[in-house]
């Protein structure tokens, strides 16, 4: 691809109206990821607390 069919490419882009709904559309994407995260993480250490309770429940169980 040559530098004047890159500058074409992106004069194309630039008049294109459709990339302001795909940014859109990459917010709103990228906002439901940041809250997956969120709620993965907060169920992670739940149930990593879950498990070292069952731990420490097992160990004074043998001692």
């Amino acid at each position: 691809m040559g530098a004047s069919q890159v500058v074409q490419f992106l004069k194309r882009l630039e008049r294109d109206e459709r990339g302001a709904t795909a940014v859109e559309y990459g917010l709103i994407l990228a906002l439901i990821f940041l809250a997956l995260v969120g709620a993965v993480e907060a169920f992670g250490q739940e149930t990593i607390e879950m498990w070292n309770n069952i731990s420490s429940e097992v160990q004074a169980a043998r001692d």
